[in-house]
């Protein structure tokens, strides 16, 4: 059995759909930055998406080629995930989602070392011949959050993300998003073959004690 982020780690990838506080531990990602409205057809987000997975099936695969990392075992690849922000906004403005920026990202195992994902750039840059030279090797520790599972179509999020603020507040906390803490969501579901009132997505926000 291939070991799978989602179910081995439930904590982190499958909340209820309630709040909760958790303390998310530093890990490393395969990430791509950029900005401008993710529902844009061709767009930069989309084509992110794409260069994400060309890395993160380079790496899984590495098991069938001559490139043999060290401690390697077979894995489901973890869910897309994104980091979100507009410059000059409090939160998440919806209405206008040509000013977000944003970092795709997809976890890496842990076995995952820079050299090894040197490597994968380097193979699936001529194996693909596409430009992967935006993929950089993420390490991001995101510490003490507030999160929810959201269900139903992302426009609805701020519902679920007031719900998380309220909670936050009652618990004795406080919102930390900055520059280095961002908005963060991870999709349990593919957004081309879900209807957008089943979509799943945890939605994490960085928070500090009172």
């Amino acid at each position: 059995m291939a070991f799978d982020f989602k179910k081995e780690y439930k904590e982190f990838y499958m909340p209820k759909n309630k709040p909760s506080i958790v303390t998310v531990p530093s890990m490393n990602y395969i990430a791509v930055r950029g900005q401008g409205d993710p529902n844009q057809e061709d767009g930069e987000y989309k084509r992110s998406i794409g260069l994400l997975y060309g890395i993160a099936y380079t790496i899984k695969m590495s098991k069938k080629g001559d490139h043999q990392i060290d401690g390697y075992f077979d894995y489901v690849v973890p869910p897309l995930e994104g980091f979100w922000w507009q410059d000059g906004a409090a939160g998440i403005d919806y209405a206008h989602k040509e000013n977000f920026k944003w970092i795709s990202v997809i976890r890496l195992p842990d076995f995952v070392t820079k050299a090894d994902f040197d490597w994968a750039i380097e193979e699936a840059t001529k194996k693909k011949k596409t430009d992967f030279s935006k993929v950089e090797f993420l390490v991001y520790d995101e510490g003490l959050c507030v999160q929810c599972m959201h269900i139903g179509a992302y426009d609805d999020e701020p519902a679920t993300v007031a719900l998380m603020h309220e909670f936050m507040e009652q618990q004795g906390y406080a919102l930390d998003i900055s520059d280095q803490r961002l908005h963060h969501e991870i999709y349990l579901s593919d957004a081309r073959k879900v209807s957008p009132e089943k979509l799943k997505t945890v939605i994490r926000h960085p928070i500090r004690k009172v």
